[in-house]
């Protein structure tokens, strides 16, 4: 990974430096013309006054740097034509050209005053990573997410006052200013390269707008929006091409609905039209899973069993030949129909917490659960 990571960094250094030579090739070309021509003059014509001996290359050269700065180690020549050198090669190099060097010395070493340059130079070095445009709270979640599943990541943003950007330069996420609409902003961030683009603007036909955009550009490229207009949402998806298109109602809907009920339910999501949980439940002292088997709760119901946790034990791939004794809990996957009676059957009665609006958890209650089995 530090390896990687160096090797980037480099290349981003060589291409932030080409640019730089690019910006300043002016006054370097005026430059190298100044000491070229100093260090001709002076090794052909200029003599040592007490010897009468001509001067090596590498004294005309350093010789020549000292006078574009004012300073010369020579004695004053009488020759009239290197009387005239010495008199204009200070004015030309501290007017023209050292102002113009000394600009690009500092654009090359002071990388944070061009954070902007900088960010364009390490963009342009990755490849197989993902883009995600609109870095608002979803955005920068999105981020958030995408890193600690070890993905590569690429902000675009047009608002340079978000509160979340230096938050994600201190994450060391690359972000562009700019309109991700525009077909140079995203072949800055190296869209031909990308695998993914994440759209999650708070405009349907901006968010549309970027990724047909993105599409012209790399049309292998995955694209995951958001989007508020359902209809909108399901024609996108079918016409367009686009790999996803999330309505964010529809994300919103079943959440709400099965916090709803009386399940404590973890998650829910859509297959085609079929809402599926992961919901957990406690099998209660004299409640009818009393004495069933995995395999029998699974036949009975048609649910999956994910988690086991017993008195002692904590499986994950629970047998189905265990049997369920008061207070061993379950982790399982069914519809909101089959965990309602599921829950009829466990003997559960609602808590305030399977009543509350859904909204994230600090901690999952699979974490707990495991970090309580590891004590």
């Amino acid at each position: 990974m530090q390896t990687r990571k160096f090797r980037r960094n480099l290349r981003a250094l060589l291409r932030d430096t080409r640019v730089l030579i690019g910006q300043f090739r002016g006054s370097l070309f005026a430059f190298a013309v100044l000491i070229c021509v100093g260090t001709l003059s002076l090794h052909t014509f200029y003599l040592y006054p007490d010897s009468g001996q001509p001067i090596s290359w590498a004294e005309a050269t350093h010789a020549t740097f000292m006078l574009v700065f004012a300073e010369t180690l020579l004695p004053f020549p009488e020759a009239i034509g290197l009387q005239i050198l010495f008199f204009i090669i200070p004015p030309i190099g501290l007017a023209v050209v050292a102002e113009g060097i000394l600009r690009f010395g500092v654009g090359l070493f002071n990388r944070r005053e061009r954070r902007e340059a900088w960010q364009m130079a390490i963009a342009s070095t990755y490849h197989d990573h993902i883009i995600v445009c609109g870095l608002g709270r979803t955005g920068y979640r999105i981020v958030q997410v995408l890193l600690n599943l070890g993905e590569e990541v690429i902000g675009i943003e047009s608002d340079a006052a978000n509160p979340f950007l230096e938050q994600l330069y201190e994450m060391q996420v690359p972000v562009l200013l700019g309109d991700a609409r525009q077909k140079d902003i995203l072949e800055q961030a190296s869209v031909q390269q990308a695998s993914a683009l994440v759209v999650c603007t708070e405009d349907d036909l901006v968010s549309l707008s970027i990724a047909l955009e993105a599409r012209e550009v790399n049309p292998k490229v995955k694209v995951v929006m958001r989007m508020f207009d359902a209809q909108l949402a399901d024609k996108v998806q079918s016409g367009f091409g686009i790999h996803t298109a999330f309505s964010t109602s529809a994300l919103a809907a079943p959440v709400f609905a099965a916090a709803a009920t009386h399940a404590q339910i973890e998650h829910s999501f859509y297959v085609d039209d079929t809402l599926l949980s992961v919901a957990r439940t406690t099998v209660q002292p004299g409640s009818a899973l009393q004495g069933y088997t995995i395999a029998a709760v699974e036949k009975e119901l048609d649910i999956s069993v994910i988690l086991y946790k017993g008195a002692n034990t904590l499986d994950m791939h629970p047998a189905p030949d265990i049997t369920l004794h008061p207070g061993d809990r379950m982790v399982v996957f069914a519809s909101l129909q089959t965990l309602s009676r599921l829950h009829e059957m466990s003997g559960e009665r609602p808590t305030p917490s399977s009543r509350e609006i859904a909204r994230p958890r600090s901690r999952s209650w699979v974490s707990r659960l495991l970090s309580r089995n590891k004590k």
